[in-house]
């Protein structure tokens, strides 16, 4: 099967398509040729002015957990100096940006398509400084492993504005990379280094690409399917699977009972079934306790619905334990990643927050891809 050529690949084979002299590559290990060559590597050997290397939240090597990322150190196959740009923006990232030199940022880093992931977020904040210090910006472009036909969930409240959301787009929001750096609107010299063969239909399989997790949670393509509504249940005290081998797949807590999965299965939502399921998280939420909740599958990745999904299991979880279900982390996380607070006051009110989601779109606007 012939695979998507990434815009990596093309600037490897291309280095033209770059431009400027001293360029600073913002990646991590999903940052890989279609035979796992690793970026950086690959374009050292094809003689670009690479300078340095900057690493997101987890770090360039993808070792930290959530929120967490990895010292300034010296990558040891090329000698380039790596920078850590987590948790920086405005002129404390201008100031490290600038002290490395580098005339030309790019990027070249997977996402996973819901806007509560940080990567483009990282891509987001570069691009200001870049816009800022007078730099270049290249994206090299890689496949939205949710496709790029649908965009589900609101639009953001930009008093929510944060990390885990920037600019206003939908929570899942069915575009690639290079799309949402045209969509942001900086003022700044940006080229998209294009894929050649992605379709907007394709699912991540079709693309004949290697999968490499994105981060430490995101184990598998079907992680990232169900993760922009799952992912909503980081801002409760219900575990999402952390700490398991199937992270957003299972969902539990310790006082959900046997009347949850029968209640989520009632609802006959669109191309996903619930089985119950005990886990024993090892680490995050109710580490070493045995929860009890469901294991999502998938049977129709084109009809299946995250964030409908993420939302009825919200509501079935305040309806059946009022008294248990608790907000989890600091600045009542859930309202950010959801980019607004109609989400927990819904909630609190004991009424359905279904009716939040409104139907689900096909992207629109400043598209790289048919």
């Amino acid at each position: 099967m012939a695979h998507v050529r990434t815009g990596a690949e093309r600037l490897a084979a291309d280095p033209a398509l770059a431009g400027g002299t001293r360029l600073g590559l913002i990646t991590n290990p999903t940052g890989v040729l279609p035979d796992l060559t690793p970026t950086t590597d690959a374009l050292v050997a094809a003689g670009l002015g690479l300078t340095a290397l900057f690493g997101p939240e987890h770090g360039m090597r993808g070792t930290a957990q959530a929120a967490g990322s990895e010292a300034d150190t010296v990558d040891e196959r090329t000698g380039l100096p790596v920078h850590d740009t987590h948790d920086l923006s405005g002129e404390p990232l201008d100031r490290v940006v600038a002290a490395s030199g580098v005339d030309t940022l790019v990027f070249d880093i997977a996402d996973v398509g819901a806007r509560f992931y940080t990567y483009v977020w990282t891509m987001y904040d570069l691009m200001a400084s870049a816009a800022r210090l007078g730099l270049r910006f290249v994206v090299l472009d890689r496949p939205n492993p949710l496709g790029g036909t649908v965009e589900e969930g609101p639009l953001p409240d930009p008093a929510y504005a944060s990390f885990v959301g920037r600019h206003p787009v939908p929570l899942r929001h069915g575009r690639t990379a290079g799309e949402l750096a045209g969509l942001f609107g900086f003022d700044v010299d940006l080229t998209v280094v294009r894929m050649v063969g992605w379709r907007r239909d394709m699912t991540y399989a079709e693309t004949g690409l290697p999968w490499v997790m994105p981060s430490v949670n995101m184990p598998t393509p079907d992680t990232a399917l169900v993760y922009p509504g799952t992912g909503l249940l980081e801002g409760t005290n219900f575990s999402e699977g952390r700490g398991t081998t199937r992270p957003f797949e299972l969902i539990g807590a310790p006082y959900a009972d046997a009347r949850f999965a029968p209640a989520l299965a009632a609802l006959g939502l669109p191309g996903v079934r619930f089985r119950e399921a005990w886990f024993t998280p090892t680490f995050h939420k109710h580490a070493g306790t045995p929860v009890r909740g469901v294991q999502l599958h998938v049977h129709d990745p084109g009809a299946f619905r995250p964030v409908l999904t993420g939302l009825s299991i919200l509501h079935v979880a305040r309806d059946l334990y009022p008294d248990d279900l608790r907000w989890w982390g600091p600045d009542l996380f859930l309202d950010h990643l959801w980019g607004s607070g109609a989400l927990t006051g819904r909630l609190e009110a004991g009424e359905d927050p279904r009716d939040l989601c409104p139907p689900p779109g096909r992207p629109e606007g400043r598209l790289l891809y048919t």
